[in-house]
């Protein structure tokens, strides 16, 4: 006759007990990960987040995937569209910021051109058959961009 062992002849006599074992095992194993996951989470959405340092991740507009945003701008969640048509795509998105235009204006003015975007005049940018126009609205220190892009 084999002798087993308590745990697993607990276990082929009472599989519900066993599982409940399990889930304890599961739940406690989660409660000491868990500050340990957070702590990591708080340390990239803060160094995504810094502004200005040039030590920050580069983020991206969120429908736009090759669309920086500059520093110091946050989207506006909520308010864009995005419509896919046959000729292309039409994004419309918003962020906002405590800065001024003619420093947004800048940034893009010297970012765009980098990731293939030609200047076209008056804040219109284009780059293979796309069109990107960037809008100002509101004033310098409450500060809000609307980026569209349409087919061209």
């Amino acid at each position: 006759m084999t002798t087993m062992h308590a745990p697993i002849r607990a276990r082929r006599l009472c599989p519900r007990l066993a599982a409940a074992g399990m889930r304890a095992g599961l739940l406690a194993g989660l409660v000491i990960a868990m500050p340990a996951w957070i702590a990591t989470a708080g340390a990239q959405t803060q160094t995504q987040t810094q502004t200005r340092s040039g030590t920050q991740a580069t983020a991206y507009v969120a429908d736009i995937d090759d669309l920086p945003l500059m520093p110091g701008l946050a989207e506006v969640a909520g308010a864009g569209i995005v419509f896919d048509k046959p000729s292309g795509r039409i994004v419309e998105t918003y962020a906002q910021g405590a800065l001024a235009r003619a420093e947004v204006a800048a940034f893009y003015a010297a970012t765009l051109p980098q990731l293939g975007w030609r200047p076209r005049g008056g804040d219109v940018y284009t780059r293979e058959g796309e069109r990107l126009s960037l809008v100002f609205l509101g004033v310098d220190g409450d500060l809000v961009v609307r980026f569209t892009l349409e087919p061209e």
